[in-house]
């Protein structure tokens, strides 16, 4: 009884271990949350300005570009999918990984084959694992990304685009941060181009600003329309890495409180156990006594 009083305690230990462990995550990523969402407020005023550049060259011209037009028949899709580079953060990657996995069943059921492009170490090893083709993958970068990452994943899909061999259509999952206890898997069409103003709807008297186009619309949708594309990707990775941070806050807080609960339960099953033990050890003694009374009352 004694040694399984030492097996709860071990127990209560590392435990108690664990909990420091995953307090210190949880505090971590509150901290790293307040950040994310900061700059993601910060690209905002950015992207919605390029966003109404976009749509008044669009508007105001009759230019066909590349990255706006629909094919006829598309017959192949790529797919950039947003996970994390490290767990402990619930069912975050599972989720978006969920999501893409739905998107790639819809477009093979509409006969388009897909190319799988992955943000994050979790979803390369999750395809890996499977033994699918991945096209290519950026990791490192999860909870921090940078523009340049995001430029460099926008001209990777805008040349896989233009390429006569290349895909019809650009798809982006992704999770969209709502609040620090929502966070929603996300999939959105990046090209052919759809200018999106943005989750509010305008003001009605909101009207698009006229701007003067030099040299040409035509040369003016060739700087632009890059640019909106890697805001756009930007967006998406500023917003997985707010959703990251929550996910993980979450899950650390969830282990935390599991952890309390764990120890109180060894606590209350290693007190029940050396009581037990000391009831057995007077039982002992008391028949003991009992027994050698009796052999001293047999010999007179």
């Amino acid at each position: 009884m004694a040694l399984s009083v030492r097996e709860y305690r071990a127990r209560i230990r590392s435990t108690e271990s664990m909990k420091k462990i995953t307090r210190a995550m949880e505090l971590i990523a509150a901290s790293r949350i307040i950040k994310a969402q900061q700059r993601a407020q910060a690209a905002a005023p950015y992207a919605r300005e390029l966003t109404r550049a976009v749509s008044a060259v669009a508007t105001f011209s009759n230019v066909d570009h590349a990255l706006t037009l629909e094919p006829e028949d598309p017959k192949r899709a790529a797919i950039l999918i947003v996970t994390s580079d490290r767990g402990l953060a619930g069912a975050y990657s599972s989720s978006v990984l969920k999501e893409a996995e739905r998107l790639i069943e819809k477009l093979k059921g509409e006969g388009k084959d897909v190319d799988i492009y992955i943000s994050g170490r979790k979803g390369e090893a999750y395809f890996k694992f499977r033994q699918r083709a991945i096209a290519q993958a950026w990791t490192g970068f999860s909870d921090q990304p940078t523009y340049d990452v995001a430029a460099e994943i926008g001209a990777t899909l805008i040349e896989t685009f233009l390429d006569e061999d290349g895909v019809d259509e650009v798809h982006v999952v992704y999770t969209r941060f709502r609040s620090m206890l929502s966070q929603e898997p996300t999939a959105v069409r990046l090209l052919p181009l759809e200018v999106v103003e943005g989750t509010e709807a305008p003001e009605k008297d909101d009207l698009l600003p006229l701007y003067e186009f030099e040299p040409s619309p035509s040369d003016v949708l060739d700087s632009l329309l890059p640019r909106y594309v890697q805001s756009r990707i930007f967006f998406a990775l500023l917003q997985a890495a707010a959703s990251e941070l929550a996910a993980r806050q979450k899950a650390m807080k969830s282990a935390t409180d599991n952890a309390d609960e764990l120890i109180k339960k060894y606590k209350r099953i290693a007190n029940q156990a050396r009581q037990a033990g000391i009831t057995q050890e007077i039982s002992e003694i008391v028949g003991g006594v009992n027994a050698l009374a009796d052999a001293q009352a047999g010999s007179e």
